[in-house]
C-alpha cells in the first residue's frame, strides 16, 4: 500500500494523519521535537508541582473540525465550559466587571438586553461590526471598525488581539470576519467557550497518537528531517539525522511543520514572513482557587494580561501580540501579570503564588492583510508533497481550528492527487 509520509506532529500534522488512517491509509508520522503536540501540549512542571500547558487555547463550540477531530480520536468528553455562552470580563483600570452573553437566535436580539451587552455601550455602536463584514482583502481590523466609545477597548480589541495575536491596526479584517461568522454570528450554540479540562495532550495529543498506531499509522519522534532528495520534482527519499527513508512511487510527503522549516525543505516556496509572540504564565495556589464566574476564563481590559484561565489551583493567563514583553526578564513578566490576576481575584497582591513563565516568540506568522495573501494552499509545484499548517491558506487564523482544518485540506489533497 502507498505511503503518506507527514513531517511535523503539531496539531496540523496529527489532524493530517488521523484524517488518513480514518480513511484507511498507510502512514508514517514523523517529529524533530521528543514529543507530539507542538505548540498545544502539555508537561510536567517542576517549579508548579503540577502538568500544565505550554500554552492556553480556547475553542469556541461552533469549532466544528477541531470537535470532529476529539470526536474521532474518542476524545470528545474532554472539554469544559459553561452550559451557556457566556464570556466574563474585568476591566482592571475602572473596577468594572460584565458578562457577555449571546442570544439563540443567529440574529443578534441579545443586544436588545442592556444588561447583556458591554457597559457603556449603546445599541448603534454594535453596527460598527457590519464593517467586518464588507472588509476588503487589504483591510485591517482598524480600517474595518469605529474605534470610538467603549465596544472597541472592551470588546472588539481583546477579540482580535485574542484571535490574530497582533495589533488590530495590523491584523487582516479578513480573517476576524470568518471567526465572528462561524461563533457569534450564529447564536450561543456556536459560542459557547470551551477548554481542556485536563490538559491539552490529554484531548489533543494522546489520543490522536493512540488512533493513529490502533490504525496501524507508525510514530517516530526526535526524527529530524534534514533534506528531501529528489528525480524530476518528485521526492525520492528523505534524509533524517539517523536514517534515510525511501519514498516509493505513489507515495505522498506532507510537509506539517513551521513556515521557515518549509521553506528550507522546498526552496522556492512562497510562504508568510515575520512571526508574532505569545507569553503565557502559569499561577499555582496553595488550594483551590475560589473562581467566581462560570466559564472557565475572564478577559481582562486595562493591564497587561488579556485572558485570564482557570483550572484546580492554577490560574493561567495569556498576552497574545506581545512582542515587546516577551523581551523582559521572567520576573519582570511574573510581577506585571502578578499584578493583573491578583487584583481580578482579589488577592494580596504582595504575596504572589509560584508563577512559571512561558514565552513563544514565534507563536504565529504576521497575521496582517500582506503575510496573509502569502499563504500557500495544501496543494504544491512539486508532484507528491503538500502542505499542513496554520500558517497555510485556510481562510482562518492561526488557530487551533485553522491547523486541524489545514490538516484536513492536505490528507484531502494527498488522497485524491
Amino acid at each position: 500500500m502507498a505511503q503518506v509520509h507527514v513531517i511535523g506532529a503539531g496539531l496540523a500534522g496529527l489532524s493530517c494523519a488521523v484524517a488518513l488512517c480514518r480513511a484507511g491509509r498507510a502512514v508514517s508520522l514523523y517529529e524533530t521535537a521528543p514529543q507530539a503536540g507542538g505548540r498545544c501540549r502539555s508537561y510536567f512542571d517542576d517549579t508548579l508541582g503540577r502538568r500544565i500547558d505550554n500554552g492556553n487555547h480556547l475553542l469556541m463550540s461552533g469549532n466544528k473540525a477541531a470537535l470532529a477531530y476529539l470526536e474521532t480520536i474518542g476524545a470528545g468528553e474532554t472539554l469544559t465550559g459553561p452550559a451557556q455562552a457566556s464570556f466574563p470580563f474585568v476591566d482592571l483600570e475602572r473596577d468594572e466587571r460584565w458578562v457577555v452573553r449571546p442570544g439563540a437566535s443567529p440574529l443578534p436580539w441579545w443586544l436588545l438586553v442592556r444588561s447583556r451587552r458591554v457597559p457603556g455601550t449603546r445599541l448603534r455602536d454594535y453596527r460598527s461590526g457590519l464593517g467586518l463584514l464588507f472588509a476588503g482583502a487589504t483591510d485591517t481590523v482598524t480600517d474595518a471598525l469605529d474605534r470610538d466609545g467603549s465596544l472597541y477597548p472592551r470588546f472588539w480589541e481583546p477579540l482580535a488581539v485574542a484571535a490574530l495575536n497582533c495589533d488590530p491596526s495590523i491584523g487582516a479584517a479578513a480573517l476576524l470576519r470568518p471567526v465572528l461568522l462561524r461563533t457569534f454570528g450564529r447564536g450561543a450554540a456556536h459560542c459557547r467557550p470551551l477548554v481542556a479540562a485536563q490538559g491539552l495532550s490529554e484531548s489533543f495529543v494522546d489520543p490522536a497518537l493512540t488512533y493513529i498506531t490502533a490504525k496501524g499509522g507508525t510514530v517516530r519522534v526526535s526524527a529530524t528531517l534534514r533534506a528531501i532528495d529528489w528525480q524530476n520534482d518528485k521526492p525520492e527519499a528523505l534524509q533524517f539525522d539517523t536514517e534515510t527513508v525511501t519514498v516509493a512511487p505513489g507515495d505522498k510527503v506532507v510537509i506539517a511543520t513551521p513556515p521557515t522549516s518549509a521553506q528550507r525543505l522546498l526552496p522556492g516556496l512562497e510562504a508568510p514572513e515575520g512571526a508574532t509572540a505569545i507569553v503565557n504564565a502559569h499561577m499555582r495556589f496553595d488550594k483551590a482557587v475560589d473562581w467566581p464566574w462560570e466559564a472557565p476564563l475572564v478577559g481582562l481590559i486595562g493591564g497587561t494580561a488579556q485572558w485570564m484561565f482557570h483550572r484546580d489551583d492554577v490560574v493561567s493567563v495569556t498576552v497574545s501580540g506581545a512582542d515587546a514583553l516577551a523581551e523582559k526578564s521572567a520576573d519582570d513578566i511574573a510581577a506585571l501579570l502578578w499584578c493583573d490576576v491578583a487584583q481580578a481575584l482579589g488577592q494580596d497582591k504582595a504575596n504572589p503564588p509560584a508563577i512559571r513563565v512561558i514565552k513563544e516568540k514565534r507563536a504565529t506568522f504576521l497575521q496582517s492583510p500582506e503575510q496573509v495573501s502569502r499563504r500557500p494552499g495544501a496543494r504544491t509545484r512539486w508532484p507528491g508533497v503538500f502542505l499542513a499548517g496554520d500558517w497555510t491558506d485556510t481562510g482562518l487564523p492561526a488557530t487551533v481550528e485553522g491547523a486541524i482544518i489545514s490538516g484536513n485540506q492536505a490528507a484531502i489533497a494527498a488522497m485524491t492527487a
